[in-house]
């Protein structure tokens, strides 16, 4: 039995988009009479087909507008599709804006533990892992502090040590490898593959092809919404960088 861990098949997102609109009652009338359509639908993906398996590390590349961070919203449960079917076994860990979710107002600590809940965690293992947590992020004099107060590198630490704190089935990262300063990237790639390497099944969204061929077991290749390619890393690449 193939051990799927993620499944898509026929996958395609479509959103509305405004036309134009009647400046007056009048043309709204009119456009009603002549049944005139102001709408129109935008593919986001059309047609996507692939699955990873467990252990696996997919890497989706492609150019700006290519349908990569809509894909992970979809696999994350961000996004329903249109048609299609997305099948994601177990629980997943999305690392896609880092610190959305968070709540200004309230303290490291309390964030900790809000943010590990929506991503499915009991409140009694996040209390039991805020020390460690925070002693990862570096935040440990600041943790009680309001988020507010925070500056952006503080909050994407606390953010990638509370996604990362312990192993998940599905790990989705979107292009958070050159956040923050050398330092904090050195230390959540190190964590990145520490997860990868105990097995952990791995989604990768990145512009930095070196990291793609040093992480990656496949590659999937999108442009404009549509699938190009989906194969080994260093088939897939070679062509994306040639095209």
């Amino acid at each position: 039995m193939t051990d799927h861990v993620i499944k898509v098949s026929n996958l395609e997102l479509n959103y509305v988009v405004r036309h134009g609109r009647a400046s007056t009652l009048k043309e709204a009338v009119i456009s009603a009479i002549k049944r005139i359509n102001l709408d129109i639908t935008v593919s986001a993906l059309k047609d996507i087909n692939f699955t990873v398996d467990r252990g696996e590390v997919l890497a989706i590349v492609g150019h700006n507008g290519a349908g990569k961070s809509t894909l992970l919203k979809i696999l994350s449960r961000v996004l329903p599709p249109t048609n299609g079917v997305v099948k994601v076994r177990g629980n997943v860990a999305p690392m896609l804006e880092l610190g959305a979710g968070f709540n200004p107002e309230l303290s490291g600590k309390e964030n900790i533990l809000l943010f590990g809940v929506l991503l499915g965690n009991s409140t009694k293992s996040m209390e039991s892992k805020s020390v460690e947590i925070a002693e990862w992020a570096g935040l440990t004099e600041q943790i009680n502090l309001p988020l507010r107060t925070y500056s952006s590198g503080m909050v994407a630490r606390l953010a990638f040590a509370i996604a990362t704190f312990q192993k998940s089935d599905v790990l989705i990262i979107d292009e958070i490898l050159g956040v923050g300063d050398a330092e904090f990237q050195k230390k959540s790639r190190i964590r990145i593959l520490d997860l990868i390497n105990q097995g952990e099944t791995t989604i990768l969204v990145t512009h930095d092809l070196d990291a793609v061929e040093e992480l990656a077991t496949k590659v999937l290749w999108l442009d404009h919404g549509r699938q190009v390619a989906l194969g080994p890393t260093q088939k897939v690449l070679d062509a994306y960088r040639q095209a």
